[in-house]
């Protein structure tokens, strides 16, 4: 049997109904932009392998420091212990980060990231004898797929299910100066029960692409803090220069008192969830008092070698060259946009930093579940090009890498499949 067959046997993999999904197609190797599967058939990968890679694939610099560190120190328990790569990280991170956040809490993945913001907001406000049992969150976000995380997310046929076992949730539309006053007057009648308000800054990634403006989420944010609600800010996908900046912060006025980090932490090498705080956060929980304690970790929690590809990510992140290139592809980006806007099967162009989205035009409702990509997906397979639509809504997240000619090689692709669209 091949390796597809072999996979058939025995696996289930995420996001597909295995009953009617074809095989998966099997990858050997890959190397800068491109993967290779194992007919020797390449495939530019222009969606960063679900939005991780950012410096492309098998990076020879971040695989030879995490081939040195796994000689030296490969795991040990972060509770009474710790390592150089875990305190170098967390250094050389919150550097970069607004001011407010002090201290770094590790975990496993983006959910398990949010888990640990929502159980310090609510934690915290129980601890000052405040039960808040409500979090606040924007319509259609996703924010992972654990129990809580699944709460905080648009409730879908995704999360019918478990309808009943979600905690309670208010939902809000992402600002726009139209919709402001109407936001403000929900957050004050509700501020007293909200623990947290959370929320993708800029762009709700599976929610779709969708895009607000940074003036906008301040004005919200700014008011959330005149009404002491702490702020939950999810950069799990906009982080490390996605948005063109290296967070989403930095296009903001206001901070917030949590942020969480994973897909591009590591450079796309290895899993690994953050959760950064205030000094707020963290003396809440600091007591004489046991049961005051953040209860919560991971066995690999700060495991030394994602921390050293984190690292190492992070040093080519900061790299003048890769701030070059991701300049070229905001610019290529922003090009690009103007012309799938005069396109009659393309609606809503939208463009934030490297990342680029556009609806397809069909009779079905934007959705999820609505058909019209699975065709066209197949059909950029056959072009040797990986993009996994959203539904109807196609998209860009491209690793930092990529050259001119292989952007003007995905255009191209992308106008000729487009004509296609019946």
């Amino acid at each position: 049997m091949n390796l597809q067959q072999r996979d058939r046997a025995v696996n289930w993999h995420p996001y597909t109904q295995m009953k009617t999904a074809s095989d998966a197609i099997a990858i050997v190797s890959g190397k800068g932009t491109c993967l290779f599967d194992e007919t020797g058939k390449s495939y530019i990968d222009a969606v960063s392998s679900w939005w991780v890679t950012l410096h492309g694939h098998a990076h020879p610099y971040i695989a030879a420091r995490v081939s040195e560190q796994l000689k030296t120190l490969e795991q040990v328990i972060f509770a009474g212990f710790t390592h150089e790569p875990a305190v170098q990280l967390s250094e050389n991170l919150l550097k970069l980060l607004p001011d407010l956040q002090r201290k770094v809490f590790y975990s496993d993945n983006g959910s398990t990231a949010v888990e640990v913001a929502l159980k310090m907001c609510i934690q915290k406000a129980f601890q000052q004898g405040r039960r808040k049992t409500k979090i606040l969150a924007f319509r259609g976000a996703y924010h992972g797929d654990t129990f809580g995380a699944m709460s905080v997310s648009g409730r879908s046929a995704w999360t019918e299910p478990f309808g009943e076992m979600l905690f309670d949730v208010i939902f809000i539309d992402p600002p726009v100066p139209e919709n402001m006053n109407r936001l403000k007057r929900c957050i004050t009648d509700h501020k007293d029960e909200i623990a947290c308000f959370i929320y993708e800054p800029l762009v709700q990634g599976a929610a779709g692409m969708l895009m607000h403006r940074p003036e906008d989420l301040s004005v919200l944010m700014k008011y959330c803090r005149e009404q002491k609600i702490l702020m939950v800010q999810d950069e799990v996908f906009t982080g490390f220069g996605r948005t063109g900046a290296l967070f989403a912060a930095d296009y903001l006025t206001e901070q917030p008192d949590i942020m969480c980090f994973s897909k591009g932490l590591t450079g796309g090498t290895m899993p690994m969830g953050i959760t950064t705080c205030s000094d707020e956060i963290f003396n809440a929980f600091l007591s004489d008092d046991p049961y005051k304690t953040l209860f919560h970790g991971h066995s690999f929690t700060a495991n030394p070698l994602a921390c050293t590809a984190a690292l190492a990510s992070m040093e080519l992140l900061l790299a003048e060259e890769t701030s070059e290139k991701i300049r070229m592809i905001c610019r290529k980006h922003s090009a690009f946009t103007d012309i799938l806007k005069q396109h009659p099967k393309v609606d809503h162009a939208r463009q934030t930093g490297t990342i680029i989205a556009w609806n397809i035009v069909s009779g079905e409702q934007t959705s999820y579940f609505n058909d019209s990509g699975k065709e066209i997906y197949n059909e950029f397979l056959k072009r040797g090009i990986i993009m996994r639509p959203l539904g109807n809504i196609l998209y860009l997240v491209p690793p930092y890498c990529i050259t001119e000619q292989e952007l003007d090689f995905l255009y191209r692709h992308i106008i000729e499949v487009m004509d296609l669209v019946q």
